[in-house]
């Protein structure tokens, strides 16, 4: 009976063997819809960072002028940051934000580890409760960032809608205007005083309900000054942004 148990940690064992020669940052990679972003540097230098701070992180590389090209996501044993580098490099990112925590399960991997140990250590007798003490997995998180030309207007923005209106009149007019989730630093939008949280009606007097509207109405207006009205803290104002051109 011992030896089939030893037989069943070793053949286990090769199998985690493989799998670890996998990178998981790789293998979990999904990329955003515009799928073909890559940095703009044909051998670019890419940055790694550590972090805990997730959702202050991606407004912070929006408002630096990156977007995000895709992110890995999953849950296993130890698993080295230094991979989500190596695949970063493989897909041209200019930085890579990569995050952990504890998981809530117990892996088969961490489980076998310790029936070897236990088994070594105690020449064969394998206490249940050593199983019971099986460390968790930890779960992955990372993303993918490439820096993008300068900015035609320099906002990124989500379109709100909000449920539960029992008047279609009142629903449609809660709905209007795209709020801003981030603002690029020196870009038209920074210049002209628009912040995070702001909710853009207009510009130059064409109403925004929908984020490809305001994409058409920047290129449309690019190399113009354009009046942007918008609404902060319920307050209605209006700044005037020089829009940016790409044929400069």
């Amino acid at each position: 009976m011992l030896k089939k148990l030893y037989g069943l940690v070793l053949l286990f064992a090769l199998s985690t063997s493989v799998l670890a020669a996998e990178n998981l940052y790789e293998k979990n990679y999904r990329a955003q819809n515009n799928g073909n972003l890559t940095s703009l540097q044909a051998n670019p230098d890419t940055k790694m960072y550590v972090s805990n701070h997730k959702d202050e992180d991606n407004i912070s590389m929006l408002e630096n002028g990156y977007d995000m090209m895709g992110s890995s996501g999953f849950e296993a044993g130890e698993v080295a940051p230094e991979l989500a580098l190596q695949h970063a490099k493989s897909i041209k990112a200019d930085t890579v934000l990569v995050y952990s925590k504890y998981g809530s399960t117990k892996s088969a991997a961490s489980k076998i580890q310790m029936i070897k140990d236990a088994a070594k250590k105690d020449g064969g007798e394998i206490d249940a409760k050593v199983l019971e003490a099986a460390p968790t997995n930890y779960i992955y998180y990372a993303s993918y960032w490439a820096k993008l030309p300068a900015p035609l207007l320099g906002v990124h923005i989500i379109k709100l809608i909000r449920k539960g209106s029992v008047d279609d009149a009142e629903l449609e007019a809660e709905n209007k205007g795209l709020k801003v989730l981030a603002v690029v630093k020196g870009s038209p939008a920074e210049k002209a005083g628009l912040v995070r949280g702001d909710v853009l009606l207009k510009i130059s007097g064409v109403e925004l309900n929908k984020p490809e509207e305001l994409s058409d109405l920047v290129r449309k207006f690019q190399g113009q000054n354009v009046a942007i009205e918008y609404e902060r803290e319920g307050n209605k104002a209006i700044a005037n942004a020089q829009i940016n051109s790409r044929n400069q």
